[in-house]
C-alpha cells in the first residue's frame, strides 16, 4: 500500500476516535440524565437499567456509537492489512 493511502487511512482512524469519544460523552451524558449516577462502565451494559432500555432516544443515540465503533474496528483491519 501506498505511503500517501496509509497516511490517509491514518488520519481517518484519528478522525474516528475523534468521533467516538465525542458520541462515548453524549451517550453518558444522555444515560445519566435518565439515571443519575451511571458510569461508562454501566451503560456498557444497559439491559441491567430497565429505563435506559425504555428510551427510544437514548437507544438511537447508543446504535450510533456502536456503527461508528464497527466503522473503525474495520477501518483498523485495513490498516492492519496494509502493514503485513
Amino acid at each position: 500500500m501506498a505511503a500517501a493511502t496509509r497516511n490517509t487511512l491514518a488520519l481517518v482512524d484519528r478522525l474516528m476516535l475523534d468521533m467516538i469519544a465525542q458520541q462515548e460523552t453524549k451517550v453518558l451524558a444522555m444515560a445519566r440524565a435518565i439515571h443519575p449516577g451511571l458510569t461508562s462502565e454501566d451503560i456498557r451494559n444497559p439491559n441491567d437499567f430497565a429505563d435506559l432500555m425504555a428510551s427510544g432516544e437514548w437507544n438511537f443515540e447508543d446504535g450510533i456509537l456502536a456503527g461508528l465503533k464497527s466503522a473503525h474496528m474495520a477501518l483498523r483491519a485495513r490498516l492492519l492489512e496494509s502493514v503485513e
